[in-house]
C-alpha cells in the first residue's frame, strides 16, 4: 500500500490549479495506478507522486501552461456571459401566448390536469379556500410549459437559476393580465419564488 500523504490522487492535483490537459502534458502516466480500496469503481486510481508534482509546478512549462489555462478560463466566463445575457433577452422579449378559455372550460380542465397529477387529498376532504384558483394558475403554467425552451443552453446554478425567475415571472405576469380573477395567486407565486 503506497502512503497517502506522499502522493495526490487526479482529483488533488486538479485542486492545485491543474487542468486535465496540463497533467497529461507536464506529468504524464501516474506513479502509481490501481483500485480504490475505500470504494468500488471501474475507473482506475491514479496518484501522483506529490515531490514530482511540486518539481513541475517549479519549471517555467507549469507557469506557461498555467497561464494559458486562465486565460481559456477568462474566456469561458465571457462566453457564458455572453450566452446569459442572450438567453435573458430573449425570455425578456418572447412574446407569451396564454390560451384564452371560458371561466367553465378553464375550470374543468384545471380540475383535471389536478387529477392526471394524481395529487390527491385525504378522502372526504373538500379542497380548501382558494383552491380552484391555485389549480387554474397551475394548469396555465403547464400550458405554457413549452416557454421553459428559452432557458436551454445555460449551465451553472447562477445563471440558469436567474433565468428561470425571469421566465417564470413572466409567465405569471401574462397569465395575470390574460386572466385577472388569478393575478393575486399569480403574484402569491412570484413573491414565493423570489
Amino acid at each position: 500500500m503506497t502512503d497517502r500523504t506522499t502522493y495526490l490522487s487526479h482529483a488533488g492535483v486538479r485542486r492545485r490549479g491543474w487542468t486535465d490537459a496540463m497533467v497529461r502534458e507536464l506529468l504524464g502516466a501516474p506513479d502509481v495506478q490501481g483500485r480504490d480500496p475505500r470504494r468500488f469503481s471501474l475507473t482506475p486510481v491514479r496518484l501522483y507522486l506529490l515531490a514530482r508534482v511540486e518539481a513541475v509546478e517549479r519549471t517555467p512549462e507549469f507557469a506557461g501552461a498555467a497561464a494559458v489555462a486562465g486565460a481559456g478560463s477568462a474566456a469561458s466566463v465571457a462566453l457564458a456571459d455572453r450566452r446569459r445575457a442572450a438567453v435573458l433577452a430573449a425570455i425578456g422579449a418572447a412574446p407569451i401566448e396564454v390560451p384564452r378559455l371560458p371561466g367553465p372550460e378553464l375550470e374543468r380542465r384545471a380540475v383535471r390536469h389536478r387529477r392526471l397529477l394524481a395529487v390527491r387529498a385525504p378522502a372526504g376532504a373538500a379542497p380548501g379556500p382558494g383552491a380552484l384558483v391555485r389549480w387554474q394558475v397551475s394548469y396555465l403554467r403547464h400550458a405554457l410549459s413549452r416557454y421553459e425552451s428559452l432557458l436551454d443552453g445555460l449551465y451553472g446554478d447562477g445563471a440558469r437559476g436567474e433565468a428561470r425567475r425571469l421566465l417564470h415571472r413572466r409567465l405569471y405576469e401574462a397569465i395575470a393580465a390574460a386572466y385577472p380573477a388569478l393575478a393575486r395567486e399569480c403574484r402569491r407565486r412570484i413573491a414565493l419564488e423570489g
